[in-house]
């Protein structure tokens, strides 16, 4: 990189530093730095939300998966199926979530079930996320070390003293503008570099097999990316990603009303399809143009295993044909796009500390006091992500694919206890927490039992055993009424999303299968 390139660097990160300061001043409650006081727009909330899904990790491994990776190609967009279907489902979850005026999602487990569901649902977002986010900083740190060619200590430093100083000062209100910027960063650089591609390639792939999108398998027999499994599997999943886990449900809890948490969801619905469909023709550019020039392939570093590493062929594209001041553009778009994957993380793990264990046992808490509080948690948050990052490494060579599959062991359980509080009446406690622990069991069982099913399934199996079991018990034992707060009952005349909106979110389904089955039969 030229020094040009890492004036555009600094510049950016001393910008969105400012900006952080900037808003602190506006700031006076935790309302204020977990939610962004109720005042971001739809729009807004709805491209942080996109943003964090299509960050680095989505801009490097897609293109891998689709052009160069052996089984790979376009069945990477079956995953894209059943984001609209979740979002349809979402409607009637999040609506009645956000009339309650709540910051945690885990809040409305205790109005509705009792304090220890409340507790147990937090206890294990705080668990998988704080140790996802430090898996997220290993990968992000290892990319930016090898971009910008500084060694990993340096990367880190750099990562996550930018991430933590804006992430402490600007809140929630800082995190999304930030991730608005990364995402309008990373759609302009994906397109400008499919318009340069074109100009130097046919779009003739030699490789036929690239363009195959649907592979119809259940997912039974070892196949873990059939389109069943990724359809079905995938709109739990998703519902509970989007719903039930706080960095992503925190965005859509701060929307100004329930019409606005409904337009978060439906563009995000909408707006996903089109950024992975461009991710993955960069894929399907990339490999033709490897073709024509193989050093590209040439230049990417080694892994520890002595193979290439593909997921780093768009940005050695980029240094490799972009001018000086481009590069510097694009790999702040990288840049940006890890910290919007950790700055979102760490400000839901401090929320969900402050919200959901410190604030109910504080007798009388101040304002002021409760985003201070929040402020600290961010940095010891910082802290544990950044030290447990130098330990991933050592711990196993799996870990970074274990981090997804463990989320979708706990995906279904968490789900059906947050249906089960929104949707139902006076859920006793213990068959909630009876159903939660019984669909981890279910999953842990089918994973070692059934190694050949698709991890993918176990976002359904873990939802419906826990949601049986737990209507079950509704029928059978009488609700713990002292555990209930009759006070903060959901009221009856909820205000459902508009007709059309879900009319928009089947017709969106119908659109993306139709283009996923044109891609699937096109033949170069």
């Amino acid at each position: 990189m030229q020094s040009l390139d890492w004036i555009v660097i600094w510049t950016y990160l001393a910008g969105m530093l400012c900006l952080a300061v900037y808003l602190s001043r506006k700031q006076s409650s935790s309302e204020d730095y977990f939610l962004g006081g109720h005042n971001l727009s739809a729009k807004t909330l709805a491209a942080s939300t996109i943003a964090t899904q299509c960050s680095t990790n989505s801009l490097l491994g897609a293109p891998a998966f689709v052009g160069f990776v052996a089984g790979g190609g376009m069945i990477w967009l079956q995953y894209e199926l059943a984001v609209p279907l979740a979002m349809l489902a979402l409607l009637w979850l999040m609506l009645p979530a956000r009339r309650l005026g709540i910051t945690s999602i885990y809040e409305i487990l205790e109005q509705r079930i009792g304090r220890t569901t409340r507790l147990t649902a937090a206890a294990c977002f705080l668990l998988f996320r704080g140790v996802a986010t430090a898996v997220t900083i290993y990968g992000s740190a290892l990319v930016i070390a090898l971009i910008l060619d500084i060694g990993f200590v340096s990367a880190v430093a750099l990562l996550m003293i930018a991430t933590l100083l804006y992430d402490y000062f600007g809140g929630l209100t800082a995190v999304v503008i930030s991730d608005v910027v990364q995402l309008a960063l990373l759609v302009g650089a994906v397109i400008y570099a499919l318009f340069f591609i074109g100009d130097l390639i046919a779009w003739d792939f030699s490789a036929a097999e690239r363009t195959q999108t649907l592979v119809n398998d259940w997912g039974l027999t070892g196949q873990d990316y059939g389109f069943w499994p990724m359809l079905i599997g995938g709109i739990f999943l998703y519902a509970a990603y989007y719903g039930c886990d706080q960095s992503q449900a925190q965005r859509i809890l701060a929307a100004r009303s329930e019409s606005e948490t409904a337009q978060v969801l439906l563009l995000n619905g909408l707006c996903r399809f089109p950024i992975v469909l461009l991710y993955c023709f960069l894929g399907l550019g990339l490999a033709a143009l490897a073709a024509i020039d193989p050093q590209i392939i040439e230049r990417l570093p080694d892994t520890e295993a002595g193979s290439k590493n593909l997921n780093l062929v768009f940005p050695t594209f980029v240094l490799s044909y972009f001018q000086p001041g481009f590069v510097g553009l694009i790999m702040v778009g990288l840049i940006a796009a890890s910290m919007s994957s950790i700055d979102s993380a760490l400000n839901s793990l401090s929320a969900v500390t402050v919200e959901d264990f410190i604030r109910p046992r504080l007798t009388d808490p101040k304002p002021r006091s409760l985003l201070r509080l929040g402020q600290l948690c961010t940095v010891l948050w910082g802290i544990f992500a950044v030290a447990f990052a130098f330990q991933v490494e050592q711990i196993a060579p799996t870990v970074l694919e274990a981090v997804n599959k463990v989320g979708s062991m706990v995906n279904g359980p968490l789900l059906a206890l947050v249906s089960a509080a929104i949707l139902g009446r006076h859920t006793s406690q213990i068959t909630a927490l009876a159903g939660f622990a019984s669909g981890l069991a279910a999953n842990a069982l089918v994973a070692w039992l059934l190694p050949d099913v698709s991890w993918l399934w176990w976002n359904v199996i873990g939802f419906v055993v826990a949601i049986t079991l737990i209507g079950t018990g509704h029928l059978v034992l009488p609700a713990v009424q002292a555990e209930l707060n009759e006070s903060s009952e959901i009221p009856s005349a909820i205000q459902h999303p508009p007709r059309v909106y879900p009319m928009v979110l089947g017709a969106a389904f119908c659109v993306i299968s139709t283009i996923i089955w044109v891609i699937d039969i096109w033949q170069p």
